[in-house]
C-alpha cells in the first residue's frame, strides 16, 4: 500500500518501490560517504559504506513495516532526501539516515521528515525515539532541539557499535551527541 505525504511541495514516499529503493540507495551511499569521509578528518575514524548501504536496503527487519518505517524526499520530481526509523526494543526506535541533500536545505524537507517519522512511531506505540550523530553535524542538532529532542549519554544499542572495531568505540562516541524525544 503506497502512501504518500505532500506538504509544500516536498513529498514524502514510503520506500516500496523500484524507484523510491534506487533513490533511497543513491541518498544513503552519498550521505554514507560524506559522513564517512568527514568522520575520517576530524574524528580518525572510518566505517565500510558498501556494507551499511546494504543492510539497509536488503535487510527487510531493519527499516521497514511494521516496526520501522524508510522514507525518500521528493521535491520537484527530485529525489533530494532520505531518512528511516528502526525500531531498538519494544518501546525505543531510532531515527537513521536523516539526510537532505545541500542544494535542497532550507524548504522544510528534513523538519517535514523527522515530523513524519515522529508520528509513526507514536502509532507504532513507541514511547521514546533516539538518534545519534556526529558532532559536526550541528545544524541538525539544532533542527532536532527546535523539536523537543534532548542530549542523552550514549546507549547500548546504538548502530554504530556494529560498524566500529571494539577499539574505536569510546572515539565514535566521544566523536557523535547521542539525543532522545520521549512522548
Amino acid at each position: 500500500m503506497t502512501s504518500r505525504h505532500t506538504e509544500h511541495g516536498v513529498e514524502l514516499l514510503p520506500v516500496e518501490d523500484a524507484s523510491a529503493r534506487d533513490a533511497a540507495r543513491s541518498l544513503i551511499a552519498e550521505y554514507l560517504r560524506w559522513i564517512a569521509s568527514s568522520a575520517a578528518t576530524s574524528y580518525g575514524l572510518s566505517f565500510d559504506v558498501d556494507a551499511m548501504v546494504t543492510s539497509d536496503l536488503e535487510d527487510r527487519v531493519k527499516f521497514y513495516p511494521p516496526d520501522g518505517r524508510f522514507y525518500v524526499i521528493r521535491h520537484s520530481n527530485t529525489y533530494i532526501g532520505v531518512g528511516c526509523l528502526k525500531r531498538l526494543t519494544p518501546t525505543v526506535a531510532e531515527v537513521q539516515r536523516m539526510y537532505v541533500q545541500p542544494h535542497a536545505r532550507g524548504i522544510g524537507a528534513g523538519r517535514r521528515l523527522i515530523g513524519r517519522l515522529l508520528t509513526d512511531a507514536r502509532a507504532i506505540g513507541y514511547e521514546a525515539v533516539r538518534l545519534e550523530s556526529l558532532k559536526l553535524l550541528s545544524v541538525a542538532h539544532a533542527l532536532y532541539r527546535s523539536i523537543g529532542f534532548v542530549e542523552i549519554t550514549p546507549y547500548a544499542e546504538s548502530s554504530m557499535n556494529a560498524y566500529q572495531p571494539a577499539e574505536k568505540i569510546e572515539t565514535y562516541r566521544s566523536s557523535a551527541v547521542f539525543m532522545e524525544l520521549r512522548f
